[in-house]
């Protein structure tokens, strides 16, 4: 890397009067394998080739369900939208050549972590479908799929295409967040240079770009597979499976989503921690300079962090929460449908495709309606960019109910219960008002203009511990409203569900899980917003980095800094929704385990006494996992941080010029050591969430042979999955509200509050918001996507269990 004369030769001037120059750090540009293989195909052979793909794609819609090809025309009209959203991304100015310059070394340094991590994650998906197949080879069947015809060898290979499909589409998304975010930032810096609501604009119009293609590929990835593996098994005709039986099918798919959104939220999340906590520490308490000053060894780390850990990652984890939600939904909606005897069952298993697809079009409005004012003018007042959002938000919400009463009319009006579909319509409706309480309950706790962050930040003007005492104290209290909230979301949803009026033959109300299934539903209904108001966060931040070493004039950075501490609440109120959504998946997921664990054993299994000594040892095991692995990741950011935090030091003691810019920090050096620790360093945490309940279920399977306790392997999974999903809620909570505090406490410091930047308050708030760094990006995040995916293990090695 080289860098300019000037900075050489130390003829800069004073910090803010020097030349605003950046060393040239840009490698040969990286494209992914697919789009050079596509480059070298001619326009009409590739044109020819979509046809034909769109083609079958339809073909087998129609030959499944007119519901799959509505599906399939809205998830491709998204995608139309999000190709418009790109370009009109792309059309906006990069800026002047130094901001070009950071963002093209942010670009550099997030493409080729991105590259190395997914290469690592493949290798393991590879090697864990090798071992999915061995298990379904040799593992049990059961009468539904004796009775179709449908054998080990089948079964197995039905769920491993699953798992690496699930897998490649989690992998696609998280990419796509990180190629919009690393070309929006600089684009979001320039525009902050006008006006603030351009700025605004750009970012949530590059944040819903990347929302779009997330929830609509997790939409029409499963109506794929599902429309292929009923033409291709020939579903619901004479000898073969019914179309009820077919969701269990899909499992592996959000099997496969999850494993890939587990190790790239905890990778992601320690290279961006790490080199934010290690730039912190040195660079602001003890050099004293400002966030993201281009002095600071560590700020390129920090800032390609965000991107690799904030877009990539949450694409990933996002993906994955909705496809644990569709697939949950169809299983639970299909077997209440067998159930209750009802002719065309269609409607209820295809439900969740319906109402994601509204939520790529009202979320497309939501995103539209935010728009820039003619005024350029960057001393103008800032109009408040939460408000903005908020009303967004509010138009979603609003859309969502409209089209979640209409959509159950369509699907879920059955003869056998007239009135059905109202109930369930309710319990979409008390979905979507969790999902809004859980939103502004997450702001509350996390947004400065709100009283828990203004007492975090008076408690720093007596010291660091007051600090961390209060802020350990607001996530402590921050979990209460949200239990609340869910405890009330689920009775109501499932009492709706069972007084709907749908019974089985016996009699027996069976619509409850069906509507809290609803009711996630509905909670997830605007998914594609929410995920919108995260991505903005990230690429805010981003740009606040770029206008920061590009030494840009002190009102471009106000208006970067009023955008980076929204986008610190939107992404808390987005981990808070996404922990809702995961506790009510969660629990879906662990109705719909029992069901299968029935059905394997060919005998009851509606309840887990944890009465008996090995289930309530159980039920401690999955407790005890959530804090391990909680241990685990935090630990891992404080090891690299070390790292980071020697090399900066050792760099500025060996190159004191750099104070003075006379000497170049060596950037690349930072990059390295995190990327090299964040990839060494997600295996073990990650290795423990798989290995750990399958260890469990196989041991206390072989005991309960010996001791004559058939199902014992099964019920002691049952409750290590039960209180972990419970230990892991609450610890989430609690976890990304103390450190979205922690965060927003700073900022409201850094206004001028409290004695401003460089006070001891100050400094006692940067303490706090480096503990809090690893809470709220790294273990939290991971925890809620770690409950599902234990969620989703269970499913799918049930057979092994017994």
């Amino acid at each position: 890397m080289m860098i300019d004369d000037d900075v050489e030769t130390g003829n800069l001037g004073t910090y803010q009067e020097r030349p605003r120059t950046f060393p040239n750090m840009r490698s040969k540009p990286y494209n992914p394998l697919i789009f050079r293989v596509l480059k070298q195909i001619n326009v009409r052979v590739l044109l020819m080739l979509l046809l034909l793909g769109f083609g079958a794609i339809f073909y087998i819609g129609a030959s499944t369900s007119p519901i799959i090809v509505f599906v399939f025309i809205v998830c491709i009209i998204s995608f139309l939208f999000s190709v418009y959203l790109t370009k009109w991304v792309l059309s906006k100015d990069e800026g002047p050549p130094e901001m070009i310059q950071i963002s093209d070394a942010i670009r550099d340094g997030a493409e080729g972590f991105f590259r190395t991590q997914y290469g690592t994650i493949s290798k393991m998906a590879m090697l864990l479908a090798l071992v999915i197949l061995c298990i379904y080879l040799f593992r049990s069947t059961t009468p539904q799929q004796e009775s179709s015809g449908l054998g080990r060898l089948a079964s197995a290979y039905i769920t491993v295409a699953a798992f690496l499909l699930g897998a490649l589409c989690s992998g696609v998304a998280g990419y796509v967040g990180m190629w919009v975010s690393v070309r929006a930032n600089v684009r979001v810096s320039s525009a902050a240079r006008r006006s603030a609501r351009e700025a605004l604009q750009i970012a949530v119009r590059a944040g819903g770009l990347s929302a779009m293609v997330v929830v609509g590929m997790v939409v029409i990835g499963i109506a794929i597979l599902y429309a292929t593996f009923y033409v291709w098994l020939g579903v619901d005709s004479p000898g073969s499976m019914k179309v009820t039986d077919l969701p269990l099918l899909l499992v592996g798919y959000g099997f496969g989503a999850s494993f890939v959104a587990l190790f790239a939220q905890l990778g992601g999340g320690i290279f961006t921690k790490a080199a934010d906590v290690g730039a912190d520490l040195v660079g602001k308490v003890e050099q004293g300079i400002p966030e993201d000053d281009p002095r600071n060894p560590a700020v390129i780390a920090d800032l390609v962090g965000d991107n690799v850990g904030d877009c990539a990652a949450r694409g990933a984890d996002l993906f994955e929460s909705i496809a644990a939600e569709i697939i949950s939904a169809m299983i639970l909606g299909g077997t209440m449908a067998q159930r209750c005897k009802i002719e065309d069952p269609s409607g209820f298993i295809l439900f969740p495709l319906v109402v994601h697809s509204f939520d790529l079009v009202i979320s497309s409005i939501g995103i539209l309606s935010i728009r820039s004012t003619r005024d350029s003018s960057v001393k103008s007042p800032i109009e408040d960019p939460m408000a903005i959002l908020q009303k967004g938000y509010l138009i979603t919400i609003f859309l969502a109910v409209l089209t979640f009463v209409a959509s159950t009319y369509w699907m879920l009006y059955t003869e056998k219960a007239p009135s059905a579909w109202v109930h369930f319509a309710l319990c979409g409706l008390v979905g979507i008002i969790t999902a809004y309480i859980f939103v502004w309950i997450t702001k509350y706790y996390t947004d400065y203009k709100h009283g828990p962050v203004r007492a975090l930040a008076l408690a720093s003007t007596t010291g660091h511990g007051t600090n961390i005492i209060a802020g350990v104290s607001l996530g402590l209290e921050s979990t209460a409203l949200p239990v609340l909230v869910i405890s009330v979301s689920i009775v109501s949803s499932f009492w709706l569900g069972h007084t709907a009026g749908l019974v089985d033959e016996a009699g027996n109300p069976t619509g409850g899980l069906f509507g809290t299934a609803v009711a996630t539903m509905g909670m997830l209904s605007t998914a594609a917003y929410v995920l919108t108001m995260d991505m903005f966060g990230p690429i805010a931040d981003n740009a606040g980095g770029i206008v920061e070493m590009s030494q840009q004039p002190e009102s471009v950075r106000e208006i970067t800094d009023v955008l980076d501490a929204v986008g610190n609440t939107t992404k808390a109120t987005t981990k808070g929704f996404a922990i809702g959504s995961a506790a009510l998946a969660s629990f879906l997921l662990f109705s719909a385990y029992m069901d299968e664990v029935a059905t394997f054993a060919r005998e009851p299994f509606t309840q887990v006494d944890i009465a008996i000594p090995e289930v309530f040892v159980g039920g401690l095991l999955g407790s005890m996992l959530i804090f391990l692995f909680s241990a685990w990741a935090c630990s891992a950011v404080g090891r690299t941080a070390q790292e980071v935090v020697n090399e900066v030091r050792r760099q500025f003691i060996e190159r004191p010029g750099i104070m003075d810019y006379k000497e170049k920090p060596d950037y690349g050096r930072c990059v390295a050591i995190v990327a090299s620790a964040s990839l060494r360093e997600m295996v073990k945490p990650g290795a423990l969430a798989i290995i750990s309940p399958m260890v469990v279920g196989l041991l206390f399977r072989i005991l309960g042979y010996y001791t004559g306790h058939s199902l014992l392997g099964a019920k002691v999974v049952a409750a290590m999955l039960m209180f972990a999903t419970v230990s892991g809620i609450l610890m989430a909570l609690f976890l990304n509200t103390a450190g979205g505090a922690w965060d927003n406490a700073k900022k409201y410091i850094e206004t001028g509050a409290l004695g401003g930047k460089g006070s001891d308050c100050h400094k006692a708030a940067i303490t706090g918001d480096t503990v809090g760094d690893p809470f709220k990006d790294t273990a939290g995040p991971s925890l809620h996507v770690l409950i599902k995916m234990l969620a989703t293990i269970t499913l799918v090695m049930a057979p092994v269990f017994l």
